[in-house]
């Protein structure tokens, strides 16, 4: 999944331009250090971390006590009925296999753009 985001930026750089090609690249492998450091710092917390029902809490911000256990990380937690969402995976795992899914979904975004915004632009 992870090798997708590559391919996916040279597949969107045979649909442009010659003078594109770098910029359409660089959106995609640019994204992809942006959006990891993102999901890393806070992104992982606020999506899956207990808390509101709509937004995690920040108990994981940093990926703190996400480990390579592999236990009910979330029993205990409010309501006291929930449960792992994969209870025989890893939390790190987990962790690791959900930021792909949040790198590659602003990546595919990135083709609808491509030829209308310089990089620039993209990466402010």
């Amino acid at each position: 999944m992870l090798l997708m985001t590559p391919g996916l930026a040279f597949f969107y750089g045979g649909f442009v331009r010659s003078r594109n090609i770098l910029n359409t690249l660089m959106m995609s492998f640019v994204l992809m250090a942006i959006i990891g450091v993102t999901w890393i710092l806070w992104g992982y917390s606020l999506s899956f971390a207990p808390g509101l029902p709509f937004i995690g809490g920040l108990q994981w911000l940093g990926l703190n006590g996400v480990g390579l256990e592999i236990t009910d990380y979330l029993k205990g937690s409010n309501p006291p009925e929930v449960v792992s969402y994969a209870a025989t995976i890893p939390h790190q795992a987990f962790m690791i296999y959900q930021a792909m899914f949040a790198i590659i979904t602003p990546a595919l975004i990135s083709g609808a753009i491509a030829e209308r915004m310089s990089f620039c632009a993209y990466s402010l």
